[in-house]
């Protein structure tokens, strides 16, 4: 037992002479050999700076630069270390008031003494290479380097959103990650792809004396983590075009939707009015955003995805292609049209004059009203289902299978799924036996309750032009990753609508045959063979809206469009001969010489004006 102490007595002996010797070696190490270290701590003291990943470049779908970054600089301060700051050259020379400053500093000191945070915002490099200059004089404070975008071709404000500094929500559901002063997505699809596009921020260790002024890096960046830069994202967006649809919707409220069909991506999404997406970069962001936002044209409101109308008559194509496919009629059925239909003691006026329809296609051509009346009377009186809820439910399955009354999907940050009311809502309204064919009429030419956004409109006739099945809408195309180069984007899904692809036929007739000789023959372009739909939205607060769906061309389409003019009267008036020029000008590059005086009217027609309501896109904006 003796011997057995004296050995434990032995073992602890040796081990506090090995600590004590690795102290000691670590203390001769630092004092005698690292003597470079040992000076720069004996006068300064360690920082952790933050290192900002380059944001992400976007390009459009030829390639062409959209959106890149410009240095910018925020001044940063750690309260405890501002001592004998020299406020006065302070102020003078970043152009702030002394109490502004206290106020600042107070909120630091709030913040935390011993953390960096951002004192000044985003001053240029000019201003800051003047404050450099006099940094000795202002202790604990320092400059960071930061980025803000730009956009060079100042269109598609909505699809591209802005970069805005984080709030508090933000911070906390990203676990620590992101801080006050921190920047991100705010809006489109730079906040969609934020995680691509802002990168991995890194950090770095350096020693700094009394003033903040950086002396060295600390153990020579061993501790450093490097930043990576955000990817580089491709859209689908073809910016000449967009520009094109911009300079066509100037002075007029509504939307363009312009698809590829075979793939879904979006070449052109324009809301109107829009904005300079460049008067949201930077410190005029704050003010600017209040003055958008106190619009009362909305143009922060993105239309093509939230603003939702009666469809009208483009409404009509969906109607036709279910009657097929219920069997409840075939292409060769016809209806009398003396301008009246009456049914059920109604008596419903047709929108115009003209020869009845002896055919779906003549139909579809003169957007006869009683026709699709009568075409939606047979679906819902379909003698197959024992009860009007049954039928009704299946016309719902089939307007959803096209994308109207569900979101489509589409990397936006938010879109309405617009709305194709449900039995329940029926039920509630008349009692389950107190609605018929005759109390819901108005859905058979896009009227009543049934509402749709533009993006829906131009993604049902997408399907429609590929004779049943639609892509998911998308504008972001390719996400290059990087580190490795490689397309990270995943493939966007293909949705099948519940239609045989046979019945198609007869409706893309009719469709041509509207463009042709029909209600939009005026905006018929010469070598492109064009198939669409006017529409014509009744609007109780003033003119009706103005709709025009198509494709083009015929046979291998390339562009599905949607437009909406809001108050801009029947559907040939505005929305069909934008939707034509924008098809001439994407699918030619051109437009031919007999259709300039054409786009001179539209490029110069201006109703925002013609109903006083004065857009504020020039009142408080800083540019």
């Amino acid at each position: 037992m003796k011997d057995l102490f004296k050995n434990r007595y032995l073992v602890v002996q040796i081990a506090l002479v090995a600590i004590s010797l690795v102290f000691i070696l670590r203390l001769f190490y630092l004092q005698v050999i690292d003597t470079k270290y040992v000076s720069l701590a004996r006068n300064n003291a360690i920082k952790e700076v933050d290192v900002y990943p380059t944001r992400g470049l976007v390009y459009d779908r030829n390639g062409e630069l959209i959106v890149y970054n410009e240095a910018i600089y925020d001044i940063m301060v750690v309260p405890r270390m501002a001592k004998g700051v020299d406020s006065a050259k302070f102020c003078e020379l970043l152009g702030i008031e002394r109490p502004d400053f206290n106020e600042r500093l107070r909120k630091a000191r709030e913040y935390s003494p011993w953390k960096a945070s951002v004192f000044v915002k985003q001053i240029s490099q000019k201003d800051y290479s003047r404050f450099q200059e006099f940094l000795y004089l202002f202790p604990g404070f320092y400059g960071q380097v930061r980025t803000i975008r730009h956009y060079p071709q100042r269109v598609a404000a909505t699809i591209l959103g802005d970069v805005g500094e984080v709030n508090n929500r933000q911070i906390e559901k990203s676990e620590g990650y992101y801080k006050p002063g921190d920047y991100v997505g705010q809006n489109g699809i730079e906040k969609v792809y934020e995680k691509d596009l802002g990168g991995r921020r890194g950090k770095r260790l350096v020693f700094v004396d009394v003033h903040n002024r950086e002396q060295g890096r600390f153990a020579e960046g061993e501790y450093d983590t490097t930043a990576i830069a955000g990817a580089s994202v491709y859209t689908s967006l073809d910016i000449k075009l967009q520009q094109y649809g911009e300079a066509l919707m100037k002075n007029k409220k509504g939307s363009v939707v312009a698809i590829e069909p075979a793939t879904g991506e979006i070449i052109a999404l324009i809301s109107s009015p829009g904005y300079d997406p460049n008067i949201l970069c930077g410190a005029i962001r704050g003010n600017n955003f209040k003055a958008l936002l106190n619009d009362p044209l909305q143009p922060l409101f993105s239309r093509p995805t939230m603003a939702t109308y009666p469809p009208g008559s483009t409404f009509k194509t969906i109607v036709a292609l279910i009657a097929l496919q219920e069997g409840v009629q075939d292409e060769n059925y016809g209806v009398p049209c003396d301008g009246m239909y009456h049914f059920a003691g109604l008596s419903l006026h047709c929108s115009h004059h003209h020869p009845s329809a002896q055919n779906l296609i003549q139909g579809m051509q003169q957007s006869c009203n009683p026709y699709f009346w009568q075409t939606f009377r047979n679906i819902i009186e379909n003698p197959k289902y024992d009860k009007i809820q049954d039928v009704y439910t299946k016309w719902e399955d089939y307007c959803h299978s096209f994308g109207v009354g569900v979101k489509t999907g589409i990397d936006m940050p938010s879109e309405s799924k617009g709305n194709i009311p449900s039995v329940k809502y029926f039920n509630r309204l008349y009692g389950e036996k107190g609605w018929h064919s005759s109390t819901i009429i108005s859905l058979g030419i896009g009227q009543g309750e049934v509402l749709t956004t533009p993006l829906q409109m131009a993604n049902l006739f997408a399907a429609v032009c590929n004779r049943g099945y639609w892509y998911t809408p998308h504008i972001v195309t390719k996400i290059l990753d990087p580190v490795t180069g490689k397309n990270i984007k995943k493939p966007v899904e293909k949705h099948y609508v519940k239609i045989n692809p046979s019945h198609f036929d007869a409706v893309n007739e009719g469709l041509f045959a509207v463009v042709e000789a029909g209600t939009a023959r005026s905006v018929r372009v010469e070598g492109i063979t064009m198939c669409g739909k006017t529409g014509t939205a009744q609007n109780p607060h003033g003119d009706n809206h103005s709709m025009f769906t198509a494709y083009a061309p015929k046979i291998g389409p390339k562009i599905a469009i949607a437009v909406v003019v809001e108050n801009g009267g029947y559907g040939a008036a505005f929305a069909a001969p934008i939707a034509s020029l924008m098809i001439e000008k994407y699918l030619n590059d051109t437009i031919q010489a007999k259709r300039l005086p054409l786009e001179k009217k539209m490029l110069e027609a201006d109703l925002l004006h013609k109903y006083a309501v004065k857009s504020k896109d020039t009142t408080g904006i800083v540019d």
